[in-house]
């Protein structure tokens, strides 16, 4: 199985704190990675290392290498703009556009230099498709992005990141403001995706890393303490910390 991304001895510090302590794990091509653990440990700071995000940062320092597709997106020669087309996000809170449902999708698509004004529509068309949003707003497109409901927001956020064509998406925490049913719907969507895109989630609902995810990292303290398949990590995990995490004796 081919690793689409490999993390060797990530260390960063913010300012004089250090947040993430040699972190190291590979993702593999085509699966679903779910970054668990309390509050605090480090996984969304490690997500963000993904995609260059601690760049707006100047207090951030970052030790180690990060290579997607055998390439180090840490180095400063990296163009950072093509590794976020390449590498997408979608954020705890959906923040789609002040823009109608159509423009929140071919924005991307014009910044990234697509001009023909068929292969905009073709592709918004495909990724509301690909996000099971089309059937709900295919007669709205013109309607604001704003006025969709939340779990409908998320998943035009996450059709807004597929429109680009990534390899790999960015995943934080996508349901934790959304109730069950639009949670079960975004779940389903990744199951679908993962055919296409390699995926990184943080999620604090270990249900739901159960549920989707082909391997789990558990981090704890700025540490990667086991990362292992899924069903492994949940019901044999062999870390002590792991092992209570997973079991509810802490959180």
């Amino acid at each position: 199985m081919k690793n689409l991304i490999e993390i060797e001895q990530i260390n960063l510090w913010f300012g004089e704190k250090q947040v993430l302590k040699d972190v190291s794990l590979s993702v593999p091509e085509g699966k679903i990675v779910a970054l668990i653990g309390p509050s605090g440990c480090g996984k969304s700071t490690l997500l963000r290392c993904l995609n260059r995000l601690h760049d707006l940062n100047a207090n951030v320092k970052i030790t180690g290498e990060i290579r997607v597709n055998n390439s180090n997106i840490l180095d400063s020669s990296s163009n950072v703009v093509e590794i976020r087309r390449n590498i997408g996000m979608v954020f705890q809170k959906p923040n789609p556009f002040p823009k109608s449902i159509f423009e929140n999708i071919a924005y991307g698509l014009r910044i990234n230099g697509v001009k023909d004004r068929e292969t905009i529509k073709n592709s918004v068309e495909e990724s509301l498709k690909n996000s099971f949003l089309w059937d709900e707003v295919k007669d709205d497109l013109d309607k604001s992005g704003l006025q969709l409901s939340g779990g409908q927001q998320q998943r035009l956020c996450i059709a807004r990141a597929i429109a680009v064509k990534p390899q790999v998406i960015l995943m934080d925490e996508p349901c934790s403001a959304l109730d069950p049913i639009s949670t079960a719907m975004i779940e389903k969507l990744l199951l679908e995706l993962k055919k296409d895109y390699t995926i990184v989630i943080v999620t604090h609902n270990m249900q739901q890393a159960q549920r989707v995810a082909d391997y789990t990292a558990v981090m704890y303290l700025g540490e990667m303490v086991e990362y292992n398949e899924t069903k492994q990590i949940f019901e044999n995990a062999q870390n002590e910390v792991a092992r209570n995490y997973v079991n509810g004796v802490f959180g």
